[in-house]
């Protein structure tokens, strides 16, 4: 019988915590590019595209955390039945984390594309497929769902447009009026834990 020392599971945690940041910070680096370029064959004006891609994220982990909500509602009920430990919250999110293949991505890709489409603050021409960026948006829902499983959980900023920049939760955008105070539109949303900033979003701002 192997024992387990009572740091161990918050080390674990520590850990998954320090992949999902760093996941989080390559599909900014790296695959919310390559999901702008796709979108340029399709899309002229840059500032659609990146409307785009941050109303995707946005819908990502809001897909994910729904789906979430309904999985742990399930595991919770099945482990009730035999649980013994001092935590079936606890219990539940390891299960989760340790049994990917209970999400259905498939099906919150599809959601988050069917929600864009429809989506009316997104002026695009009507034969734009948003499946170009499918890759993108099953990262970010694959991220999004694990995130729920640390606890407290990590998630994104809701950002509004018009709304005044915050140098603590944004970057400005390389073509921003350095002068505006005010958010003309998100490129990549904050990643936030509880009430604190992780990773700093990016914005455009304009007069």
């Amino acid at each position: 019988v192997q024992t387990c020392s009572p740091g161990q599971p918050k080390r674990a945690c520590a850990s998954r915590r320090a992949c999902l940041i760093a996941r989080f910070n390559f599909i900014y680096a790296k695959e919310r590019l390559d999901a702008e370029c796709r979108l340029r064959s399709l899309v002229c004006d840059m500032e659609t595209v990146q409307r785009i891609i941050y109303m995707a994220a946005v819908e990502s982990f809001h897909a994910a955390k729904m789906a979430f909500w309904k999985i742990k509602i399930s595991v919770k009920e099945t482990l009730a039945r035999d649980h013994c430990g001092p935590s079936l919250e606890s219990a539940a999110l390891d299960y989760i984390a340790c049994n990917k293949d209970l999400y259905d991505v498939r099906g919150s890709v599809q959601e988050v594309i069917c929600c864009l489409s429809k989506n009316p603050k997104l002026p695009c021409p009507s034969d734009v497929d948003f499946s170009v960026i499918n890759c993108l948006i099953r990262e970010l829902c694959c991220l999004a769902f694990q995130m729920q499983t640390i606890c407290p959980p990590l998630d994104i900023a809701i950002g509004v447009d018009g709304e005044l920049f915050n140098r603590t939760k944004y970057y400005r955008s390389c073509d921003s009026d350095f002068s505006a105070c005010s958010v003309a539109y998100h490129v990549w949303p904050a990643l936030m834990e509880g009430g604190s900033v992780i990773v700093k979003g990016e914005v455009v701002t304009k007069k």
